[in-house]
């Protein structure tokens, strides 16, 4: 009786392999041709991002038919197209910020393009980099000095989006007026005068596209064309926004302040808002007080009424007026 139930027991072990290879051996045969045997619902597609045609930046052709230019503007569309949540929302950023950038960059002469390098170099944010750099357009403090921008304990105009954005039309005015050509321009804002220059006498270049350079500035003007792209047909690349989806632009009343003041808490009540609104709209104010021992004259950013509450029609907001300089 024993000999029987412990040959039961191994004829049923031996018929439960032999089910169980039957099982296996056509899925790794699948495998192996190739076939993937996962539902439909549990894949995800990846595909290959379409570049554009032909592209230019500030009217300056890109010589999409070199292969080394094609294959590195191919990198930063397929990084940008797949950073999902980073791309997304500068996207939604773009239409608060664009309207105090745009402007100024044309009251200067600068090509609209060149809005795309504040979106590369801080995603329309304030940022603060390992290097120092600083705001919407990371400045170091040396080059923001430099052009013009305060920077002390309680001021910092680096973090100021129309002071600053002067300051970056007055560099790139300058480099323009050396290289003549505004792509070389835009590289030498991430690399440095000195360094281009010397990159492109060392290698006999004439072009940004001929020169081999660091991989930071080597990428930099490939990912301002690929956000270019993306940006201006935002559609096609599988980003589905409404109006309702982007960050309206807040229209503002400007205070001009000349006096110290003792407690900016205090201040912002005095006007119907709250310390923390009168941050977001001022960031360049870095503390609670302003002691002006100078009597400067600083410019303050005020919401206007309900300007706290989600505009909806923000297309019907005015244009921002203009408060590059501070006397």
């Amino acid at each position: 009786m024993l000999r029987l139930l412990k040959f039961g027991l191994i004829l049923l072990v031996i018929t439960m392999l032999v089910i169980a290879v039957w099982l296996v051996i056509p899925l790794f045969a699948g495998l192996n041709e190739g076939k993937n045997n996962l539902p439909e619902a549990g894949l995800i597609s990846v595909n290959p991002v379409k570049l554009p045609e032909k592209i230019d930046f500030a009217g300056e052709k890109v010589p999409l038919m070199n292969f080394d230019i094609r294959e590195s503007l191919d990198r930063e569309m397929i990084v940008n197209v797949y950073y999902q949540s980073l791309t997304l929302l500068t996207i939604k950023r773009a239409t608060r910020y664009f309207p105090m950038i745009e402007p100024i960059l044309k009251k200067n002469g600068i090509p609209d393009d060149f809005k795309y390098l504040a979106v590369v170099e801080s995603a329309l944010t304030h940022p603060n980099s390992p290097a120092g750099a600083k705001g919407i357009w990371q400045f170091i403090e040396s080059t923001a000095k430099e052009y013009g921008l305060e920077i002390n304990k309680e001021v910092d105009e680096r973090y100021n989006v129309a002071r600053s954005t002067q300051a970056a039309c007055d560099f790139f005015k300058e480099s323009y007026a050396i290289y003549h050509n505004w792509t070389l321009t835009a590289a030498s804002y991430d690399i440095g005068r000195k360094r281009l220059s010397h990159e492109l006498e060392r290698q006999k270049a004439n072009t940004y596209y001929d020169l081999m350079l660091n991989d930071e500035t080597a990428r930099y003007i490939f990912r301002v064309l690929a956000m270019k792209t993306i940006m201006l047909d935002p559609g096609t690349y599988g980003y589905q926004l409404t109006h309702e989806d982007l960050y309206p632009f807040i229209s503002v009343t400007e205070m001009t302040v000349d006096t110290p003041v003792t407690d900016f808490a205090d201040f912002a009540k005095h006007y119907s808002i709250n310390y923390k609104i009168l941050k977001i709209f001022n960031p360049w104010l870095r503390e609670s007080y302003l002691t002006n021992k100078a009597k400067k004259s600083y410019i303050i950013q005020i919401p206007k009424e309900a300007g706290r509450v989600y505009d909806f029609n923000y297309k019907k907001i005015n244009t921002p007026v203009d408060t590059t300089s501070n006397d």
